[in-house]
């Protein structure tokens, strides 16, 4: 088995930090949006409310960014 060194482990790592953070954003917009669509559906009022819960989950993939940045950075 060869072991990853230098710039490949880094790499490799920034990848991982940005695919696990995308996969949990798309299952956290997944199950928010529907819920959010469904009460929108019941009522109109709320828009503003399930807009900004539809949004809080993109913050996941921005953490994921910084994290693959800052590795990166290590190069």
């Amino acid at each position: 088995m060869v072991l990853l060194e230098g710039a490949g482990a880094i790499a490799m790592a920034a990848g991982i930090a940005i695919g696990l953070a995308a996969l949990a954003t798309a299952w956290a917009e997944k199950e928010i949006g529907s819920a959010a669509v469904g009460a929108l559906a019941e009522n109109e009022k709320i828009f503003g409310k399930a807009m900004i819960l539809t949004v809080i989950p993109e913050t996941i993939i921005i953490f994921g960014f910084l994290i693959a940045f800052l590795l990166t950075g290590k190069m």
